[in-house]
């Protein structure tokens, strides 16, 4: 009897204590919820608005009342935006391939070795990230001049080989790994290189799809570098033939926004295929 008298006291306030949780729980849920509707109804109205004829443009309903794909048929008729989503897709595909080969190699250097001005030469990589890249874009625009590759996508490439963000990104993830693991490796006869490839990179997937997305983006979205080498619409970017739709006579809403759609859509696959990676990279880092 005397067990169960204490015991009824204690269920009261751990009672409390769940419902108080489960309230906050609920409140974290809907505030999430408003905030996803918040991020995602731009991206929404996009859509909506691509489908609208252009006496219907200014609708203010959710839904358009007429549909119509005379947006997209002027959009493709207007710019060769297959050609230019085909250019974009080469040049943010190789970019990110290039960044993380690079920035694989030189952050496994960082983390694995010591050499002389080591720290300085990491220093140097840090303090590139803070020069905005509109600082060299003059200096990039006349070597790629002298090289004679103007309106070329090879030229758009070359600035993007190496990047800061990926080798500090990758030196940090490296260096957070655990060492006994890469000297069980070792011992087993494996070489830096196999144990680069074999032990290291299958171990983090999850930062390094992270960042390839990152890159992805951020080099998707470019549009001063393409806009100061690209001469001819077939050889320019998907941005640029967006901005072509916004002209001193006004803005051509329903193409602007069917290119914008087109635009999105291989971002939007490639977040989709590699969101398990991605999700769970946030989750080890939170837990670290």
């Amino acid at each position: 009897m005397t067990t169960e008298a204490l015991a009824r006291p204690m269920a009261r306030p751990l009672r409390r204590i769940s419902e108080r949780s489960g309230l906050n729980t609920a409140a974290g849920h809907v505030l999430m919820v408003l905030l996803s509707i918040f991020c995602l109804f731009p991206v929404y109205w996009m859509l909506a608005s691509s489908f609208r004829p252009a006496n219907a443009m200014f609708e203010t309903s959710l839904w358009p009342t007429t549909m119509s794909l005379d947006n997209y048929t002027q959009a493709v008729d207007a710019i060769p935006i297959a050609r230019m989503l085909f250019n974009t897709l080469v040049f943010s595909a190789l970019s990110t391939v290039f960044q993380l080969l690079t920035g694989i190699l030189a952050a496994f250097a960082f983390a694995r070795w010591k050499f002389p001005f080591d720290k300085l030469v990491y220093t140097a990589v840090a303090l590139t990230w803070l020069v905005p890249f509109q600082v060299v874009m003059i200096p990039n625009y006349l070597l790629v001049a002298q090289m004679g590759l103007l309106d070329n996508i090879i030229a758009l490439i070359l600035p993007n080989l190496a990047a800061a963000l990926a080798i500090l990104l990758l030196a940090q993830a490296m260096r957070g790994f655990p060492k006994e693991v890469m000297e069980a490796a070792r011992m087993d006869g494996a070489r830096n290189w196999r144990i680069l490839w074999e032990v290291l990179v299958p171990n983090l997937r999850g930062t390094i799809a992270s960042l390839a997305i990152l890159i992805f983006i951020s080099t998707w979205n470019e549009y001063f570098w393409p806009l100061l080498l690209s001469r001819t619409a077939e050889n320019s970017v998907v941005q640029i033939g967006i901005q072509m739709f916004m002209t001193a006579e006004g803005n051509q809403w329903g193409p602007l926004m069917a290119a914008s759609t087109l635009a999105s859509l291989p971002v939007l696959l490639i977040y989709i295929v590699l969101q398990r990676q991605v999700v769970q990279s946030f989750m080890k880092s939170g837990i670290r």
